[in-house]
């Protein structure tokens, strides 16, 4: 296909070597935003930033990330993909080291914006690093391979953090994304990729189109990130930055309807099968959240820092690594629809897991419900990927755009769209236990009493003054009943992903079963 290299049969060294550097670059598009995620905390205490201000930060990435494949496709196909893998990994390379020197919230916001190019750039340079590496017998093997590995970039960063944080502050996340952009890039430019066809694609309203998509997902990209924040009834811009995205983004679809060569097939976009393929990828994307921001976020209300949840996340990295492994050995096209409702199976019966958390837990209890969870993450892309990128390629190579640009979206928009919804469902949740929780404090109760006396005498070898000790056991109190309301929001939160996970299993099971009687009645006639 235009835009790809060639898939030629090298010697078994040679295939390792692509191997290896499809691992390097995937897990560099990954790793460096991963990294910046896991230690926001802190980057953002560095900076002196407000939580508002921090969360422009990954937003950034998003905003970028998730427009970035409508035109690169057609850059690798017009103009090469040697020369679209190392003009873009330079970039890159060039303002991590620059953001190393020169700090502040501008630069780190232009710095995620790169990352997130970066990453559409090195998610695709991975995938076709591990084609070669497998050839055209393993290609569906080779395509699981080389999406997952990007999927290693988030437990990779919880393991590697402490350790970089320990040398030199959050400073040294820099320095090591930074190296790790300038190791890829060595790579592709040392192994280079075969040649493969290039064609004039490009057309003037490709751009016209970009220029109303881009701005319209970076808007609903900065709602998302900000709406949990600000709280989305209290900030006007909040809707008017909706309402702008909305009449950008059909302004765009009239322009594409009516085009000859359209950069995106909106009659395909709109079929029954693709609104479904739409949703189903949604639907788990936000499903996988349980992990990311259910386990995780719990953990971390709890008071659990990147060292003490470093064994849960080597779980969470062998549980990925033995879903994608599982998914590429296994996979066939009769297998993608089991893999993707064991995948959901597994989502459901990890969140219930979950449901029964208290302020006593800890990481290692979670070991099995997370577990379960990466496998399921690692099981569920390469079969959803497979299914969409067969279903574009029956259509026509110019249908890839459009199918990489709705599945980037679904995904993209996923990982801001899930903290922001249960994120929300967690407050309501959260004020509705510490309501309830509140007014079982009754004055004068001997239990209140009690627990009140016990910590002032605890806070005595400390504080002389009884009536600062008095106020300081009541807000202990105070914070024990807010700890003890986030933890049964949590769990409210763990309830509702697992009722979904049922709800989005019965709903595949229906439609595949309801496709698959279509279709012997198709062969029998």
């Amino acid at each position: 296909m235009p835009g790809s290299p060639a898939i030629l049969v090298h010697p078994m060294r040679l295939r390792i070597a692509y191997a290896l550097v499809a691992v390097l670059v995937g897990i560099t598009g990954g790793l460096g935003n991963a990294l910046f995620i896991a230690n926001l905390p802190a980057i953002q205490g560095d900076l002196g930033l407000t939580p508002s201000q921090g969360a422009w930060l990954p937003a950034a990435y998003f905003m970028v990330n998730v427009s970035a494949n409508l035109l690169l496709i057609k850059v690798r196909q017009q103009f090469g993909l040697r020369r679209f893998a190392e003009v873009g990994l330079t970039i890159y390379a060039l303002l991590s080291i620059a953001h190393v020197f020169v700090e502040g919230l501008e630069m780190a916001v232009f710095v995620r914006a790169a990352s997130g190019l970066a990453a559409a750039t090195t998610s695709s340079l991975g995938l076709f690093y591990m084609l070669q590496a497998f050839g055209k017998a393993g290609l569906p093997k080779g395509v699981i391979f080389g999406f997952g590995i990007s999927q290693l970039g988030t437990p990779l960063a919880w393991l590697l953090s402490p350790a970089l944080l320990d040398m030199s502050e959050w400073h040294r996340l820099y320095v090591f994304e930074s190296g790790l952009a300038l190791c890829s890039l060595a790579a592709v430019v040392v192994l280079k990729l075969p040649l493969g066809e290039r064609i004039k694609v490009f057309e003037p309203l490709d751009f016209v189109t970009f220029a109303l998509l881009a701005p319209a997902l970076a808007l609903i990209a900065a709602v998302l990130a900000q709406g949990r924040i600000l709280w989305w009834t209290e900030q006007p811009w909040l809707g008017y930055a909706l309402i702008a995205a909305l009449l950008l983004i059909s302004a765009a679809f009239m322009i594409e309807h009516h085009r000859r060569n359209p950069l995106l097939q909106t009659r395909w976009l709109g079929t029954a099968a693709m609104l479904r393929f739409a949703f189903g990828a949604l639907a788990l994307r936000l499903l996988l959240s349980e992990q990311t921001y259910g386990a995780v976020g719990l953990l971390q209300t709890l008071g659990m820092g990147a060292e003490q949840l470093q064994p849960l996340y080597a779980v969470i990295l062998l549980g990925l690594g033995l879903g994608i492994a599982g998914s590429a050995l296994t996979f066939s096209p009769a297998m993608a629809f089991p893999q993707i409702l064991l995948s959901i199976v597994l989502i459901a019966i990890a969140s219930f897991l979950d449901i029964d958390a208290t302020s006593l837990t800890r990481p290692h209890d979670m070991f099995l419900s997370q577990g379960l969870l990466a496998f399921a993450s690692g099981m569920f892309l390469g079969p959803l990927l497979l299914t969409g990128i067969g279903r574009a390629l029956s259509n026509g190579p110019n249908y890839l755009v459009s199918f990489i640009v709705l599945f980037t979206m679904t995904q993209s928009l996923g990982g801001l769209a899930a903290p922001a919804l249960f994120g929300t469902y967690q407050v309501v949740r959260e004020k509705y236990h510490s309501s309830h929780l509140t007014e079982q404090i009754v004055p004068g109760d001997p239990r209140l009493t009690a627990r009140l006396q016990a910590g002032s005498q605890a806070l005595a070898p400390r504080q002389a003054d009884t009536g600062l000790r008095q106020a300081q056991s009541a807000a202990q109190l105070s914070q024990a009943i807010t700890r003890e309301a986030n933890v049964l929001a949590f769990n409210d939160v763990f309830r509702l992903i697992g009722m979904l996970a049922i709800g989005v299993f019965g709903w595949t099971l229906f439609h595949t079963l309801r496709i698959a009687r279509q279709n012997r009645k198709t062969a029998a006639s």
